[in-house]
């Protein structure tokens, strides 16, 4: 049987919001500071973006609704989670905000419940997601406690998962089937993400300064793919999956940074690391699999559909 057509762009999305962790950790111990991080990589998303949509002949959107449900999308999953993560790597591993993100799909599904008709809160999701924090309990090792002088950036860690959970909740009710393409929409949200972070970062963190080679390669890598391309196709995503199911990929991002912080960082990976894998994958497989028996999303006039592109952005 054939997996659904949103399958191989939920797992890329896994795998390149799982190096993200990774690129911001190389970009933060060069100094770049959060709030600049965050504006730096929104600035080169929205940037590739926009050069997507222009190859593509593809319209961006200039209804002032749209812009003004951006701005809301842009803050939600860009504006403060990214200014969040980025603070949190300043005092936590790659491996550990990764793992942290998992929590995602938690608050999504409670949002989601409460803004789209569609998100019906059923055992097998909730034993998915159960099965899923299970895990991320075991991958984290929460028996041992968390180090010393970390609280403050696992708190903050945890709260940018709030915010992606409303925010995904928010995107699927509000934003992703709006009459126009995947790579509009997220260039959108891109945009307004980077007018709010313009004015945020100088405020907040005063001038920027060069931080070497390896720090600048990471942010663009960072903003041209974890926060542009990427962006595209998750947005695809939510929209033939639906948001519950979308935030789930926050499941498998663990998985690639705990890989990916030990391969190119050499950051711990326990045996704890791998078990919890195993359980947050079935997870995965328990939302997804209740996911069938629920409509994607509900059906709108022919006139209102929109133009859905492909999962390979």
């Amino acid at each position: 049987m054939r997996p659904p057509r949103w399958v191989p762009g939920f797992l890329l999305v896994a795998v390149i919001w799982g190096a993200s962790f990774t690129f911001i950790k190389l970009a933060v111990d060069g100094g770049v500071a959060p709030p600049w991080l965050a504006l730096i990589r929104c600035a080169l998303g929205a940037g590739t973006l926009v050069a997507i949509c222009l190859l593509r002949r593809e319209t961006i959107p200039r209804d002032p609704r749209t812009w003004l449900h951006g701005l809301l999308v842009a803050l939600l999953l860009h504006t403060v989670p990214f200014t969040l993560v980025a603070y949190g790597e300043t005092h936590v591993s790659s491996v550990f905000a990764g793992l942290c993100n998992a929590v995602t799909p938690l608050a999504t599904l409670l949002f989601a419940v409460a803004l789209v008709p569609a998100e019906r809160l059923t055992g097998r999701r909730l034993g998915g997601i159960g099965v899923g924090l299970a895990g991320v309990f075991v991958l984290i090792g929460a028996w041992r406690g968390l180090p010393a002088g970390t609280l403050g950036g696992s708190l903050a860690c945890v709260a940018s998962t709030l915010c992606y959970g409303a925010g995904f909740a928010y995107t699927r009710r509000y934003f992703a089937h709006r009459a126009t393409s995947a790579a509009g929409l997220s260039a959108v949200q891109m945009c307004c993400a980077t007018a709010e972070l313009a004015f945020v970062a100088p405020v907040g963190a005063g001038a920027p300064h060069w931080p070497g080679w390896t720090a600048a390669t990471a942010l663009l890598v960072l903003g041209a793919f974890g926060t542009g391309v990427a962006y595209i196709i998750n947005l695809n995503v939510i929209r033939t999956a639906g948001a519950t199911v979308a935030a789930t990929v926050t499941y498998l991002t663990p998985v690639a940074s705990t890989l990916l912080g030990a391969l190119l960082l050499g950051e711990a990976l326990r045996w704890n690391h791998l078990a919890g894998g195993v359980l947050i994958l079935g997870g995965v497989v328990l939302v997804q699999l209740a996911s069938r028996h629920a409509p994607a999303f509900r059906p709108v006039a022919a006139a209102d559909r929109p133009r859905v592109a492909s999962s390979d952005g």
